[in-house]
């Protein structure tokens, strides 16, 4: 959500004249370039231009959204960048799709952006609680700096409703609570009907939907995927091939166990979280430690490489951040969950470790996720 909008601000920011917008989910968008002789397809875009004083030398723009509705326009796009002067923006919904979909190579001519739902500084940002100035002061050191029940209490309300109904900037914008519900089922309902067309097999689809289903009570918590498996009725390696899905359509998150030997990381069982807090609670039950362990996950990946600790189930610290911050996810922190993070963080190396709290208590050592 919200690439739509991205890309058309951008095609409106392009001075240049000599550009076209097409969007593939309109089958006549696609037609244009459906053509086995692809010089063909260029002199068609050069007669759709509204103004074209030099066909051999002006620059074209073409901007393409949701270009994995028509896989075969990549190598397209392919030819035209390497014979004509054209340049692409294009847009998919998912990574899946993406990753693989140039067959070819465009070493030093492919430039590719994650859209993320909003973090939460940029929700503030949109729901003009702050300034562009202020937002830049949103940083992890700030973010660690001690804060009082005032600075507190000036995001509170809006942190709570960041919980509840996520982050997809059309809900963020959306007045109504009621119509904001509304919205996120409608993500829900899209994400079925546009990401699972490569599905084809209606089996695997209810299989995936059912599978969604059975990850929603256990956000923050270890996949076994042999339990997974045998509640579903499907064989481990399709449970793999799902997760590997959802992961690539932005819809969840696979977070390792922390180790220096990345072997030990990549075999160790991995913690599940939701992309977005409203799609979580639209989806199923979930209390409310769990929302708001999965939303700090969500604020603190946007600082770097993020993963968890455990010590046989016995000893666990929630996140590690680029294997340097420690930190423990608690509805209300305490000095006696400040002293036990510091102590097993210490067992890693790690000097430094927080305790972050929803609730708002008499603490210099507690950070507060509003800041983040």
């Amino acid at each position: 959500m919200g690439k739509t909008t991205l890309i058309k601000q951008l095609f409106d920011s392009i001075e240049n004249k000599c550009k076209l917008f097409f969007d593939l989910e309109n089958p006549l968008d696609q037609k244009v370039f459906e053509d086995i002789d692809y010089k063909n397809i260029f002199l068609r875009l050069k007669s759709m231009m509204p103004t074209l004083t030099n066909a051999t030398e002006d620059r074209l723009y073409i901007f393409v959204d949701e270009i994995q509705n028509y896989p075969e326009i990549t190598r397209v796009i392919k030819y035209l960048i390497d014979h004509y002067s054209v340049k692409f923006v294009v847009t998919g919904s998912s990574n899946f799709y993406l990753k693989n979909l140039f067959p070819e190579p465009l070493s030093g001519r492919k430039f590719v952006y994650q859209l993320n739902p909003l973090s939460f500084k940029e929700f503030l940002y949109f729901r003009d609680a702050i300034s562009e100035a202020e937002l830049q002061t949103f940083t992890m050191e700030n973010a660690l700096k001690p804060k009082d029940v005032i600075e507190y209490k000036k995001f509170e309300v809006l942190y709570d409703e960041f919980l509840m109904f996520g982050s997809y900037p059309e809900v963020v914008l959306t007045p109504s609570k009621e119509v904001k519900t509304e919205v996120l089922r409608h993500i829900f309902k899209s994400f079925f009907e546009k990401d699972l067309k490569i599905l084809s097999n209606s089996k695997d689809i209810r299989e995936l939907r059912d599978l969604i289903l059975l990850l929603v009570p256990r956000v923050g918590s270890k996949l076994d995927v042999t339990k997974l498996s045998l509640e579903l009725g499907v064989p481990r390696i399709k449970i793999y091939s799902f997760l590997e899905f959802l992961e690539g359509t932005f819809f969840i998150n696979l977070v390792s166990r922390y180790s220096k030997s990345i072997d030990k990381a990549v075999a160790a069982g991995k913690k599940v979280y939701f992309s977005d807090t409203g799609l979580l609670r639209i989806i199923g039950n979930v209390n409310d430690g769990q929302v708001f362990e999965n939303s700090v996950f969500n604020q603190l990946k946007e600082y770097g490489d993020i993963s968890f600790y455990d010590q046989q189930n016995k000893s666990e610290i929630d996140f590690i951040l680029n294997k340097k911050l420690a930190f423990e996810v608690k509805l209300t922190g305490t000095q006696a969950a400040i002293e036990e993070t510091t102590r097993k963080a210490a067992t890693l190396s790690i000097s430094n470790s927080y305790v972050i709290s929803k609730n708002f208590k008499e603490n210099a050592n507690l950070v507060y996720p509003a800041f983040l």
